[in-house]
């Protein structure tokens, strides 16, 4: 049985997620020419090896020219950069690109989940819901890129650990805002994710990341006993007490512990 466990010890945002899938041995090349099929211009993607504390992972960088470069904290941007499209929007560029049919299952299923959790915050119908910051297309990327490397990985199960998500506030398009971010919580309050908080006064779960990790991870627990075969981190744009990363690693669950 294929499992990838995520180990979110630095927290997970979509740039980690899709860093993490490339470190792990996702064909570069092969997911350029599949994220090339959403039929929009304007963004390139930048794929380096970066250290963090040490350990060599993996940077996905999506350049937008006409929106504000991405960044591990989602938030943190200035917000007047970014298209605010909402869910129609978002869910026309994924029915129209050519991508297959299971990635364009996966990726609405989690643009839906922060749909809800920001029209739910805000106390408003999910069809008024513009994405702010999830809506610009570094995150659209991010998470139909995520979408796709799962696609071609094609595991039988994925866990995930808790999350962890810092403490502190957060400056967001409404102001301060305290960390988990409000729609953060309400995604992983929806899908029952266990988190915690340590002594890292930063956003590390941002809003892509849960809606990925709700969408994809069928359980939240230790890592279960299993044979890994291969381990990728994927790198944030940080750099803290911690290694500011997502290690995501690939094997073999022992049959006694599924």
């Amino acid at each position: 049985m294929k499992v990838l466990y995520f180990d979110c010890f630095a927290g997970i945002s979509g740039d980690m997620t899709l860093g993490a899938m490339l470190d792990l041995g996702v064909d570069k090349e092969a997911f350029l020419n599949e994220i090339a099929k959403i039929n929009v211009e304007g963004f390139s993607i930048d794929v380096s090896k970066v250290k963090k504390k040490g350990i060599a992972g993996t940077y996905v960088n999506v350049k937008i020219p006409h929106e504000h470069h991405h960044n591990h904290d989602v938030h943190d941007k200035k917000h007047h950069h970014h298209a605010h499209r909402n869910l129609h929007d978002v869910e026309k560029i994924i029915n129209e690109s050519k991508l297959t049919q299971a990635v364009k299952d996966l990726s609405k299923e989690m643009f839906i989940k922060v749909a809800k959790a920001e029209a739910k915050v805000h106390g408003v119908d999910i069809d008024e819901i513009h994405f702010h910051e999830v809506g610009a297309l570094d995150s659209i990327v991010d998470i139909i890129g995520t979408a796709i490397c799962i696609d071609m990985i094609k595991p039988d199960k994925i866990i995930s650990s808790p999350l962890h998500t810092g403490k502190g506030f957060v400056k967001c398009q409404h102001g301060m805002m305290p960390v988990p971010a409000p729609a953060t919580l309400e995604i992983m309050r929806e899908a029952s994710i266990p988190f915690y908080a340590k002594d890292i006064e930063k956003e590390l779960v941002t809003p892509t990341g849960a809606s990925i990790v709700a969408t994809i991870a069928q359980t939240f627990e230790s890592m279960p006993e299993m044979v890994v075969e291969k381990v990728g981190y994927g790198a944030g744009k940080r750099d803290m007490a911690i290694p500011n990363l997502l290690r995501v690693s690939m094997g073999d669950l022992k049959k006694n512990s599924i």
